[in-house]
C-alpha cells in the first residue's frame, strides 16, 4: 500500500509547483505516505505536500497551511539541493509562506538561501541578524543586497568586518545606515579603498562627513604624488584644492542669499572700482561690512579667516596680507591704524613678540607673501588632512 502510494505521489509531484489532483489523494493514502521512512517516501511526501501548499487551484484553511508548512520544514533537509532550491525560489516572494520554513531555508546552503535572503519580506530583522552572525560571507552579501535594510541589520553587516560585505551594503541605497555607523565607515575608508566610491555616491552621506572624506582622500593623493613623482607640489596643491572645493561647496553658503554689502561689492567689482582706495575709504567711513567683503573678494579668503587676520592684536598677518594683495605701504598703515580700534583689546601682545608689522611688511618679498596667502586660502581641513597622512603642506 505504501509503495503504491509513494509511486502515485511521486508521479503527481515530480515537478515542484505542479497542481495536484486533490481527489487523487485520500487522507489514508497521505497518512500512509507520511509513515514511509524510506528516502523515496520522504521525497514523495515532500513533493506532494509542497505541490498542495503551492497549488493555486487549491484552497487551504489556515490550519491546513500551518500543518503543511511544518511538514515541509521537517522534511526540507531530506530532499535534494535542486528541489530545495526550486522550493526556495517559489517561496521567496510568497507573503503567506510559513515563517519557520523560510528561516530553515535561509540558513540552508547559499544556493537555497539566496532567493529567500534577498527577496522574502516574511523574514524578520532578528532572523536576518542571526544569519549574518552565524552563516557564511555569501549569506551576508545576499542580505546586504536586499531591497531595503533596517539600521539594525546594516549595523550587523558592518560588524562582520568583511570588506566585501560592507562594500555591498554601501552600494545598496535602500539600506538605512545610522550617522554613527556612517562616521565609522568614513574613517575606515581611509584605509579601505573599496569603501570610498560607494560612500561618496550615497545620497544619505552627511555633508560634513563627505567633506572630511574628500579632504583626506585629496591629501592621500598628494602624498602619493609627492613620493612617486618629481613635480611642483605647489601646483599639485592648487589643483587638488580646486577640485575638492568644487565638489564639496559649502551648502550653507551656496544657498544663502548675499547681503547688501556683498551685493554692492560685487557691483563695484564689475565696474572695476574695487581697489585699495575703496577699502581705505570704506574703513574710514565706518562701513566695516563693505571693507570686509571687499577684502574677501580681493584676497580670496573666507570671511572668518580674514577677520582673524585683520583684527589680531599683533598685525603681522595683516602686514603679510597687504603685501600679498598689492596694498601699498601708506594704505597698509592706514588700515593697520583703523583696524586696531576693532582689534581684541583683551589680548595683549607677548613681551617676547618683537616683530614689528611695518618692518615685516618692508622686508617681505611679494612672491613670499603670495605664497603665504595661497596657504591661507587652502581649507584648514585640507591642511589638517595633510598632517594626518604624514605630510606637510
Amino acid at each position: 500500500m505504501v509503495a503504491k502510494t509513494s509511486e502515485r505521489a511521486a508521479a503527481a509531484g515530480s515537478s515542484i509547483g505542479a497542481t495536484p489532483d486533490m481527489t487523487g489523494f485520500s487522507a489514508e493514502q497521505l497518512f500512509a505516505l507520511a509513515h514511509d521512512k524510506s528516502v523515496d517516501g520522504r521525497r514523495a511526501l515532500f513533493s506532494t505536500v509542497c505541490d498542495l501548499f503551492l497549488g493555486e487551484s487549491v484552497t487551504l484553511s489556515d490550519r491546513e497551511r500551518a500543518l503543511m508548512g511544518e511538514i515541509l520544514r521537517q522534511l526540507v533537509r531530506d530532499v535534494e539541493l535542486t528541489v530545495r532550491k526550486a522550493v526556495a525560489e517559489r517561496l521567496a516572494r510568497l507573503m503567506t509562506a510559513p515563517h519557520a520554513l523560510l528561516v530553515e531555508l535561509a540558513n540552508d546552503q547559499i544556493e537555497v538561501a539566496f532567493p529567500i535572503l534577498k527577496e522574502s519580506e516574511v523574514l524578520r530583522e532578528a532572523d536576518l541578524i542571526e544569519v549574518i552572525r552565524h552563516r557564511t560571507m555569501e549569506h551576508q552579501i545576499a542580505v546586504a543586497t536586499r531591497k531595503t535594510l533596517s539600521a539594525g541589520v546594516s549595523a550587523a553587516l558592518v560588524e562582520t568586518g568583511n570588506q566585501d560585505v560592507i562594500a555591498a551594503l554601501l552600494n545598496n541605497h535602500g539600506a538605512t545606515i545610522t550617522r554613527e555607523v556612517m562616521d565609522y565607515l568614513v574613517n575606515e575608508s581611509k584605509r579601505v579603498d573599496a569603501y570610498q566610491n560607494p560612500l561618496v555616491r550615497r545620497p544619505d552621506l552627511p555633508p560634513d562627513l563627505a567633506q572630511r572624506m574628500y579632504w583626506w582622500v585629496s591629501a592621500a593623493l598628494r602624498k602619493h604624488i609627492a613620493h612617486n613623482f618629481s613635480v611642483d607640489m605647489e601646483a599639485v596643491d592648487d589643483a587638488i584644492e580646486a577640485s575638492a572645493t568644487a565638489i564639496i561647496k559649502d551648502d550653507a553658503e551656496a544657498r544663502s542669499k548675499p547681503g547688501k554689502a556683498e551685493e554692492l561689492v560685487a557691483r563695484i567689482a564689475e565696474l572695476g572700482e574695487l581697489n585699495t582706495e575703496f577699502l581705505v575709504k570704506a574703513l574710514k567711513q565706518g562701513e566695516l561690512s563693505l571693507f570686509e567683503n571687499g577684502f574677501v573678494r580681493i584676497s580670496g579668503l573666507k570671511l572668518t579667516l580674514l577677520r582673524r587676520i585683520l583684527y589680531e592684536p599683533g598685525g603681522e598677518g595683516l602686514a603679510m596680507l597687504c603685501r600679498a594683495t598689492g596694498v601699498d605701504r601708506d594704505a597698509f598703515a592706514a588700515i593697520y591704524e583703523l583696524t586696531r580700534k576693532s582689534a581684541d583689546r583683551g589680548a595683549e601682545r607677548q613681551s617676547a613678540q618683537v616683530i614689528d608689522p611695518f618692518e615685516l611688511y618692508d622686508r617681505t618679498k611679494a612672491r613670499d607673501a603670495e605664497r603665504v596667502l595661497k596657504r591661507w586660502r587652502r581649507s584648514s581641513q585640507y591642511l589638517d588632512a595633510l598632517k594626518s597622512v604624514g605630510d606637510e603642506a
